[in-house]
């Protein structure tokens, strides 16, 4: 139930003492229009096979999830719930679902609209900040930060608006670098407010799980396009293979503690693991959509063209080098997990799948789709043989 029409701002982040937080249900229907944003962008990657449409594909992608990055770590210091913050979060979901509806021609006629609908996400996320700051003492510090930081990179989009192409996207991308560099320059200021440490890595883990959601989207939609046959079929089970094992190394091996060196002001390490996940969302709906062009060229039975070879491969590859970032981070913290080895293991199948793509020129759709599933299943008979040497060591 909601809590009044509305209440001041509170940190939340203090209440984690007494109870853990968890997402709550308006957060899990927030994230129900980024399931659109995702599809939307995947679709502009599959009519865009090629290096400048892959470099597109990335600069509509970055926005999308830079605006569900910024609501969350809103919400895990001062969500309270009221109908006052729903309304606010109702309108940020129109805004997104507007960016979403841009994005097929986001570079094009509709990059009006794109950045104008972007510019509605941030603003409102700001204003969010400015009232949050008002009245959290304690936070004011770190929300005008934020303000200032956010606001100048809204400032940049805006005044894109009246740029004509390219240079409206170079104006987009120093926006860009000035959102993700606020949190980067904020140390001290976020080391006095942390955000929940149980609460982001949960929801990362939801953001990764939207992406691999379209991933397998993208198989069944591939599949529903032509008659069941042999080979595609052979081609799908491969596919979902593939999008298992990404999803079986990132959540039994990937845990939050490097977001615990923002306690202590070491953001490099904290927001090298957070935006490592970037790529891997980037990397995880690419896969999908290289799947589909795939099982569409197996009924062919001839070797892939090679837009759909590098995408295929360049995909799972950015989804490993990630994981590697990620896991090795982790491990210089100081878990359990034994993130050095974890890292080697992706980089030597990530390194193996390019060599694929190099030189897989007449490598037919199915024999490939073994070579890059059998890559990542063999990072899950790693980690489960790691897992298990570990156990005596644990145990002494």
């Amino acid at each position: 139930m909601t809590k009044g029409f509305w209440q001041p701002p509170r940190l939340r982040t203090l209440e984690e003492e007494e109870e853990e937080r968890r997402a709550t249900w308006l957060e899990l229907f927030y994230d129900l229009v980024f399931v659109a944003a995702i599809a939307e962008v995947a679709h502009y990657l599959d009519g865009h096979l090629s290096v400048s449409g892959f470099l597109c594909y990335v600069l509509l992608f970055v926005p999308i999830w830079w605006s569900w990055v910024g609501a969350t770590f809103y919400a895990t210091r001062f969500d309270t719930d009221d109908l006052g913050h729903r309304l606010l979060t109702l309108l940020q979901m129109v805004a997104i679902a507007v960016l979403a509806v841009n994005v097929h021609h986001g570079l094009n006629e509709n990059s009006d609209g794109f950045a104008l609908s972007y510019i509605t996400v941030r603003g409102i996320l700001i204003v969010q900040y400015l009232i949050a700051g008002y009245h959290v003492a304690i936070a004011r510090n770190l929300t005008n930060w934020y303000a200032r930081g956010f606001s100048l990179a809204v400032a940049i989009w805006l005044l894109s608006i009246f740029v004509p192409p390219p240079w409206r996207f170079a104006l987009w991308i120093l926006a860009l670098i000035i959102d993700f560099g606020t949190p980067l320059t904020a140390g001290k200021l976020v080391a006095k407010i942390p955000p929940s440490f149980s609460h982001v890595p949960e929801r990362v883990g939801l953001f990764t799980i939207i992406v691999l959601g379209e991933a397998v989207i993208s198989v069944v939609r591939a599949v529903a396009q032509l008659q069941w046959g042999i080979l595609s079929a052979g081609v799908a089970l491969l596919a979902m293979s593939i999008a298992f094992s990404l999803w079986w190394i990132y959540f039994d091996s990937v845990d939050g503690s490097p977001l615990r060196g923002m306690a202590a002001g070491k953001m490099g390490i904290s927001l090298t693991w957070l935006y490592s996940h970037l790529p891997l969302a980037i990397g995880i709906a690419a896969t999908g959509v290289g799947v589909e062009h795939i099982i569409v060229s197996s009924k062919k039975a001839i070797a892939l063209p090679s837009p759909e070879r590098w995408l295929i491969c360049g995909a799972v590859a950015i989804c490993l080098i990630s994981l590697a970032v990620i896991h090795l981070i982790t491990c210089i913290v100081g878990t359990k997990h034994r993130g050095k080895i974890l890292a080697a293991y992706r980089i030597g199948s990530a390194a193996f799948i390019l060599i694929l793509a190099i030189g897989g020129i007449n490598l037919s759709p199915i024999v490939l789709m073994v070579l890059v599933a059998l890559a990542c299943a063999l990072q899950v008979v790693l980690d489960l043989l790691a897992n298990r040497q570990s156990l005596p060591q644990a145990n002494s």
